[in-house]
């Protein structure tokens, strides 16, 4: 897998910058265009390389403050053809579907993350369809409200804050879910409450629908489920396969119980409710902690991989010496 470069840097900047670039092992191509950049001015150098080698490469530009007298932009080409490239990928250290480019999951999380109108309203959404699915007993409501959902984002931007230590960060998200979800559920306890009297549905609705009794039943599967889910949704972010998010979102209950808690508030089954907080709780949890434990296993990695394949083209340098 392949990445691109876009480098704007000062003209006193550019040889560091080349020099960098040139030593930085699974790069391809390194091009210079003095004096193209206009605002600000300075010179704009093209490097192709393996995507397992862009974070390396980033933290050293960022260590020689490029990005603050200039910028630097990462891009994904669909197709290059080239016989440099694939030795610069087959040299680079790992596999390119399972780089970690940690500015780019921190900025991909970070826009999830913010407590925006749509956020509240795809919330607000998500919500209302569990709890009309919670009352009506259908499973097919209760999966599109699950799918609907968009608390993964401000999930996944607390692992990233809580690696990274990104501290903004993690009091957006926090800001996110904390009144993300509050909002949310008084809104489905307000429609629960205005559909009552209107005989929309019974009082005693919730003592039945085997349907959604997982809701406020939770057990240890709900933890392993949230486990699970966190640890599949983090990898999707880390190797930008976001297809793989509506399966992460179908299989936790967080929407599901929240709207279960707001609908039993209503009809005074505090007991229900209770379980469905719980279940609300583990699913938080256990997806931030499982978030967590994928990341500090990926920084482990992305750490000794170049490490050990230094080591190895020194061993083959010396015994091709030799």
């Amino acid at each position: 897998m392949i990445a691109q470069l876009r480098i704007c840097v000062p003209p006193e900047l550019s040889a560091a910058v080349l020099d960098c670039c040139r030593g930085q092992l699974g790069v391809a191509e390194v091009s210079r265009q003095p004096g193209a950049a206009v605002l600000p001015a300075g010179d704009i150098i093209h490097v192709l390389l393996a995507r397992e080698s862009v974070e390396r490469l980033v933290e050293e530009l960022q260590a020689l403050n490029v990005q603050q007298n200039g910028s630097i932009s990462v891009f994904m080409p669909e197709l290059v053809l080239s016989d440099r490239a694939d030795k610069a990928t087959a040299e680079a250290p790992g596999e390119g579907a399972d780089a970690v480019i940690w500015d780019e999951v921190s900025r991909q999380t970070g826009e999830d993350s913010r407590l925006t109108w749509s956020y509240l309203a795809f919330l607000i959404l998500a919500t209302q369809l569990a709890a009309i699915g919670i009352v009506t007993d259908s499973t097919i409501a209760i999966v599109g409200a699950m799918a609907v959902g968009p608390e993964f984002g401000p999930l996944a931007a607390l692992a990233v804050a809580l690696v990274r230590r990104q501290w903004q960060l993690g009091r957006r998200a926090a800001l996110a879910l904390g009144i993300g979800f509050p909002v949310a559920m008084l809104a489905a306890a307000f429609t629960a409450w205005l559909s009552v009297p209107l005989g929309l549905f019974p009082a005693d609705v919730l003592d039945g629908g085997s349907a959604v009794e997982f809701i406020y039943h939770p057990g240890p599967y709900s933890l392993i489920v949230a486990v699970l889910a966190g640890t599949a949704g983090m990898l999707s972010v880390i190797s930008r396969r976001s297809a793989a998010l509506i399966g992460v979102f179908i299989s936790v209950t967080t929407v599901p119980a929240a709207g279960f808690v707001a609908v039993a508030l209503v009809l005074g089954e505090y007991q229900k409710a209770a379980g469905s907080a719980l279940q609300l709780g583990l699913n938080l949890v256990g997806i931030v902690a499982a978030a967590v434990a994928v990341l500090l296993f990926y920084r482990l990695v992305t750490k000794r991989l170049p490490e050990a394949t230094a080591r190895r083209l020194r061993w083959q340098r010396t015994r091709t010496r030799g």
